[in-house]
């Protein structure tokens, strides 16, 4: 038999197929010199001899048989170009074709990957391996090198250009007026506004304490020419006071008037920024030049840059917080993943669906791989890199051929014999 010829570069396990190729061929060859050894001592013999030579010659005829069939599929038996052999090199194409749809039929199809998701028992092994420590450490560390890359190789530049180009430009197209209108309307119904009434009358109840004669000079400036001075100071210093006193009162009254009225300006400016057209004009007119003013774009590239250093030196600590608490949060999730029933039937249904889709959506383009690959290879190639992976088995048919070819031989002079 003519040994594989692989002008390929072979690996490992090439190199076994190869080898076991070999053998079998030698045992399916032996098998037939054999059954052609046997027959030629038998011929002519009478006797129970006479049914050892029929056995004989029906098991090379069946060897031969299949030898030609095998070899057919691959090459020219002996180098003959008998019509339909060397199907393989001739008809690699339509083979490859063959072998994508039924890989893209029967094997790439979402229910048939959903379900070799399911049956690995994925997320509970997921979950087994990142409780433990070293293993969610080693996680942090990559996510870390990636991450820091990432971040290296973003410029200042680019920065610039995605908030000037794209980010800005969209949220100026973005209608603003019924968001924040929504939102305000979802603070005044919390309450959260509250906080900062307190803070703007706490401060202002302070500055008036430490400023009076700021605020005093303030109202000087509108106090009339024609009235004795010392009429208006005993004016104004009354007006201070009574400040004073209506600001300490609107502190430390929850219900004060002007905390009510407060509520109703901001209740009624919320339902005007999601109805009334004017408000909602004019808020957005105001985000528009807040937006398109230039020190925008410098003020949102240097909170990225701020953003980015504070990052970068959290994750180049390998002892900080960051990551301690990234690992622990690893460990904690692969405990969860192990003993949170509902949590892991969640994961393995929406992982399941993901991977469903994809292969639905891009089987097929994943599946033209193969005959683009078969395709490359010239004829003999590909029947040389088939061979390989299948010419093992093959032989086989051929062994099996001898033995079935001879028992059948056996069978017909037995009953040749009996007719007689």
């Amino acid at each position: 038999m003519t040994p594989v010829a692989t002008p390929w570069a072979l690996t490992a396990a090439d190199l076994e197929r190869r080898r076991g190729l070999r053998r079998m061929r030698v045992v399916a060859t032996s098998l037939l010199g054999f059954a052609a050894l046997v027959y030629v001592l038998t011929l002519h013999q009478e006797g129970a001899w006479g049914y050892v030579n029929a056995t004989a010659e029906a098991g090379m005829v069946g060897a031969l048989a299949d030898w030609f069939a095998v070899s057919a599929l691959f090459r020219h038996p002996l180098g003959l170009p008998i019509p339909h052999t060397a199907l393989v090199p001739k008809r690699k194409d339509f083979l490859a074709v063959s072998l994508e749809d039924f890989v893209t039929g029967h094997f790439l199809t979402g229910d048939a990957v959903r379900e070799r998701y399911l049956s690995a028992d994925t997320t509970a092994r997921l979950g087994r391996w990142l409780q433990d420590e070293r293993h969610s450490t080693r996680v942090v560390q990559e996510v870390v090198t990636i991450t820091e890359r990432a971040l290296g190789r973003i410029e200042d530049s680019d920065v610039r250009y995605l908030v000037e180009h794209s980010l800005l430009p969209r949220l100026v197209n973005e209608p603003f007026s019924p968001v924040a209108g929504a939102l305000l309307q979802e603070t005044v119904v919390d309450g959260v506004h509250h906080h900062l009434v307190d803070l703007v009358v706490v401060e202002l109840h302070d500055w008036l304490i430490d400023n009076p004669e700021k605020f005093v000079a303030v109202l000087a400036e509108r106090a009339p020419t024609w009235a004795p001075t010392w009429l208006n100071d005993i004016v104004t210093d009354r007006l201070h006071l009574e400040a004073v006193r209506w600001v300490q009162a609107i502190r430390d009254d929850r219900g004060h008037r002007v905390r009510v009225t407060v509520d109703d300006l901001l209740r009624d400016l919320a339902s005007n920024l999601q109805e009334d057209p004017a408000t909602m004009a004019r808020a957005e007119q105001l985000k528009e030049r807040a937006l398109t003013h230039p020190q925008t774009i410098h003020a949102a590239v240097a909170v990225w840059e701020i953003l980015r250093r504070a990052l970068t030196r959290a994750l180049a600590d390998p002892d900080g917080l960051l990551r301690q608490r990234m690992a622990s949060e690893l460990v904690h999730l692969g405990a969860r993943m192990q003993d949170d029933e509902l949590l892991r039937r969640i994961i393995d249904e929406r992982v399941g669906d993901s991977i469903a889709y994809l292969v639905q959506t891009y089987g097929t383009e994943l599946a033209t791989v193969i005959s683009q690959v078969i395709s490359g290879w010239d004829g003999k190639e590909a029947a040389e890199r088939i061979e390989l992976h299948v010419g093992r088995d093959l032989q086989f048919i051929r062994i099996n051929g001898t033995i079935v070819g001879g028992l059948a031989g056996l069978i017909i002079h037995t009953l040749a014999q009996l007719a007689r």
